[in-house]
């Protein structure tokens, strides 16, 4: 075991002082004025700052009012500050919970403990154990034992360099003495010494202009694509409408006359370039500018959600793509059972029993020289580190695995080690999910040399010839016993027992070659993990929410079987449980038709995950992958959501797109939950956005040949944008995670993001607010209810507009009720989305202080109580027809 002396606090401090800290300097990112000046980079903003220009000059020359374009300035100006200001705001929140929750943690060596300590707290002079999956701190060198290191970050080599300690003052990349910052340790283990911290380090020089590429999930390229099909819809549609309106002003004021009407060319030009505001004006309604915001707004508001649940998102996209998950392969240790893992006894060998067994329940039951043989070949064959003078219980056994740990715990080496003397350490082969073993080859006091050796217990028991009895003498193994040890090995297996075989052989054991035949075997300790209380619960959910679960666990099959029946995996004949053995022999057609029906693959291996990954994607499934080791991080980058687990290896956490902080199987089920969640909230964002522009369309198309030049003016039609790209996009953001999305199926590759009930409910509330306002610009009734006694016509036709303008607001304000719920009741959990009512009252608000005090800009006058209650009269109307139209296709369906 190793025994490092490391700096005193004092030293620590002094350190800190000379060298400075391992702090990385923040790379520059986006202020909110960079963000400021991309937005009004967009080219509908550029469009509409040309046709602000247009207005002023027409202002100028008098065609026009100054404040239209007074109206299209502040409208453009609040709409992009808002929306910037949301970004920014939720982006920051984003960054900054995810580095609180990313912080790298590693085992230092302080004064003669062995300590967790955060990256940023390493200074020069400290000595770090590195163990498989590590990122390697900062840059330094070697100074016990051999590890093998991907540099690929730094060089972009794949293959993994050998370094050993050694004295060398060059820096270069290529020396084998030497070890970097942001490098991974695939193999072995090391003590190293950090010579070079933060931006000293070569990492540190060059993290300045590393970029992460940001993949885009399958939501983002879906509303992509919507975006452009909108928008083409938005340009056909403004060139009509632009077009119609010139028709109108020929035709029906000038009753075709072109001359006369060409005669004014001031005249003309003012209408040829309303008639183009007005098109431009169209786009942006029609153009969903408030998509990207919309889903900033709700994956960052969802981050912090998602966090309490111990869900780090570590890409958006993997949040996004949880919404259509349909195949989940899951580890089994610490995910779906505890990981919290207890050695409850020892089996040694007794050819006087009937089972040939001997048993015992706790370390001090065994004889002495037994006992002793097995305290040396677990204390001496481990990767785990003991702090004898540490006061914190969890930092009493360091490093190695969760079995290392428990088996120490079992021979009570958290004092064992701190009275005995540790043994000479002459050559070391850790354990590894390909090998399944680990040996250690010591030099006993007596100056004799004997290789420990333990692992799966199948591997090692085929390779004994002999066994230790109860006192420690050796004797022949019979094919016999050994047979009858297997059977009852793999009962216990089928018990739920993890199986760990200790043994010893004279011959030296190396990684190449494997282990020789000539063994003596020790025994067998049995360890227990016990299940999850809420894993049966949540791999129910996901089968529910139509996710197929398939178990992977490096277990022997009889264990894996076991758990996969506790759990509800394994529940029929046609499930299946396979070797990793097994399934090698299979060919890829012939997985592809196992995979329907896999539940369980035991003595898993790396490559296994990767192959059925890429298996199941291949027939168009969406594949989650959890992983935890070095090994997984192939598997967990080609995945569709890579789940990395937070005890797990750093490597394997950033090859992840979600890290499972707490490595519940609970908590992969509530990831899926709120992704389902994020995609429903944008379904209902899109629904009204389309509405909304399908009306605005109609309208602005329709009413110069209804006689009005425009119903709705460019600043109104602003307004409108307003409401519906930025303040509905904050009233949706915040919609729950209801039971009922994880009873729905996944979301297929290839599904269009909007429903045939989505396209219902536009086109039916689309059409019905159009017809609306068309009656009620044709109905000499609806425009007498808003008739003034003894006020002019102009007077009383302003009137009229104005409230033509709130009932049209109105009416999309109601909207927003029906679109967040596919069912009757519009209040359904609305309690749970705080926000919701305080935007749409905030709609009414600010329209009710356009109204009052609008006036020219805005084209409003202030209203009476009564026309207030008329506007609100026709306004809610779409309220019960949309009752109606879902009632109708419930009847339907």
């Amino acid at each position: 075991m190793i025994k490092v002396t490391g700096l005193t606090e004092e030293q620590v401090a002094e350190s800190r002082q000379n060298h400075g800290t391992n702090q990385i300097s923040v790379q520059e990112t986006e202020t909110f004025w960079d963000k400021l000046k991309d937005n009004l980079k967009d080219p509908m903003i550029l469009i509409l700052m040309v046709a602000l220009v247009v207005v002023i000059g027409l202002a100028i020359f008098g065609f026009t009012e100054w404040y239209e374009g007074a109206g299209i300035a502040a409208a453009v100006a609040l709409a992009t500050l808002v929306s910037t200001a949301s970004e920014f705001k939720n982006e920051q929140t984003f960054q900054k919970l995810q580095e609180e929750a990313s912080k790298i943690f590693l085992n230092v060596f302080r004064g003669d403990a062995l300590k967790t300590v955060g990256i940023d707290d390493i200074v020069v002079g400290d000595k770090v154990l590195l163990q498989p999956g590590d990122k390697i701190p900062a840059d330094g060198k070697p100074i016990h034992g051999k590890i093998r290191v991907s540099q690929a970050m730094l060089t972009g080599e794949p293959e993994p360099v050998t370094k050993t300690p050694g004295d060398s003052d060059e820096w270069g990349l290529e020396n084998i003495h030497k070890i970097f910052r942001g490098t991974i340790v695939e193999d072995g283990e090391a003590v190293m010494e950090v010579e070079m911290v933060g931006d000293k380090t070569l990492f540190g020089k060059l993290a300045q202009d590393l970029k992460v590429e940001e993949r885009l999930g399958p939501l983002r390229v879906k509303l992509g694509q919507l975006a452009d099909d909108i928008a083409k819809f938005g340009y056909i549609g403004s060139a009509f409408i632009a077009i119609s309106f010139m028709l109108k002003v020929i035709y029906m004021d000038h009753a075709g006359n072109m001359a006369a009407y060409f005669a004014h060319w001031q005249f003309v030009v003012k209408d040829v370039m309303t008639a183009l505001i007005l098109a431009v004006i169209v786009i942006v309604v029609a153009v969903p500018e408030g998509l990207p915001m919309m889903i900033a707004i709700v994956l960052a508001q969802n981050m912090r959600k998602l966090l309490k649940s111990n869900v780090l998102v570590r890409q958006l996209l993997g949040i996004e793509t949880a919404g259509s998950l349909n195949m989940l392969f899951s580890d089994k240790t610490g995910t779906i059972t505890q990981g919290q893992l207890e050695a409850v006894g020892f089996l040694s060998v007794n050819e006087t029993k009937e089972n040939h067994i001997e048993a015992y329940k706790t370390f001090d039951e065994m004889p002495a020289t037994l006992r002793n043989l097995l305290d040396i070949s677990l204390r001496e064959n481990t990767s785990c580190v003991v702090n004898c003078l540490t006061e914190n219980e969890a930092e009493r056994i360091l490093g190695g695995n969760t079995t290392e740990r428990a088996l120490l715990r079992f021979i009570k080496a958290d004092v064992q080690a701190c009275v005995e003397e540790s043994l000479e350490v002459i050559s070391q082969v850790l354990f590894s999910s390909a090998r399944k073993f680990s040996a250690s080859r010591v030099k006993m006091k007596n100056s004799r040399e004997i290789t420990l050796v333990k692992g799966a217990a199948e591997k090692i028991l085929a390779q004994c010839s002999s066994y230790y009895d109860t006192d420690a003498t050796v004797h022949p193994l019979s094919e016999t016993v050994k047979n009858s040890l297997s059977a009852q090995m793999d009962q216990k297996a089928e018990d739920g027992f993890r199986i760990i075989a200790t043994a010893t052989t004279d011959s030296s054991v190396s990684e190449e070659e494997g282990l020789p035949s000539d063994m003596v075997l020790l025994g067998f300790s049995l360890i227990r993990d016990e299940l999850r209380d809420d894993s049966k619960p949540a791999i129910e959910t996901l089968q529910k929410a139509g996710i197929h679960v398939v178990m992977l666990t490096g277990d022997r099959h009889g264990t894996a079987k076991a758990i996969a029946k506790d759990v509800g995996l394994l529940r029929d004949e046609t499930d299946v449980a396979v070797e990793s053995s097994e399934m090698a022999k299979l060919s890829d057609e012939e997985v592809k038709k196992l995979l329907p029906n896999l539940k369980v693959v035991s003595r898993c291996l790396p490559q296994d995950k990767t192959r059925l990954v890429k298996l199941a994607q291949d027939i168009g499934l969406v594949v989650g992958m959890t992983g935890d080791g070095v090994n997984d991080s192939p598997a967990l980058s080609n995945a569709d959501i890579g789940f990395g687990l937070g005890s797990g290896t750093e490597v394997a956490k950033e090859a992840s797109d979600i890290v499972i902080l707490d490595d519940n199987i609970r908590s992969i089920a509530n990831a899926v939950h709120y992704g389902r969640t994020i995609y429903r909230s944008v379904q209902i964002f899109i629904t009204f956005q389309l509405t909304v522009s399908l009306s605005a369309i109609v309208i602005a198309f329709l009413g110069p040949f209804l006689g009005f030049e425009l119903p709705l003016t460019m600043i109104q039609l602003l307004w409108v944008n307003l409401i519906m790209d930025t303040l509905a996009a904050l009233a949706f953001s915040g919609e729950p995670p209801l039971a009922k999305h994880m009873e729905e199926k996944p979301k297929s590759r290839d599904e269009k993001i909007i429903s045939s009930g989505m396209w219902s409910s536009v086109i039916y509330n689309g059409i019905f607010t159009s017809v609306l306002c068309v009656f009620l610009l044709k109905s000499q009734w609806a425009q007498a209810l808003f008739q003034r006694p003894g006020a002019s016509p102009d007077m009383n036709h302003l009137v009229f507009l104005t409230a033509f303008f709130g009932i049209f607001a109105f009416n999309h304000a109601f909207n927003t009720f029906n679109v967040r719920v596919e069912g009757f009741n519009l209040f359904s959990h609305i309690s749970e989305n705080k926000g919701f009512l305080k935007v749409v009252g905030l709609i009414f608000f600010i329209h009710l202080l356009i109204t009052t005090f609008g006036g020219n800009v805005f084209r409003t006058v202030p209203l009476e109580l009564n026309e207030w209650l008329y506007v609100v009269g026709f306004s809610v109307l779409i309220v019960p027809f949309d009752l109606i139209r879902k009632y109708i296709f419930w009847i339907l369906e």
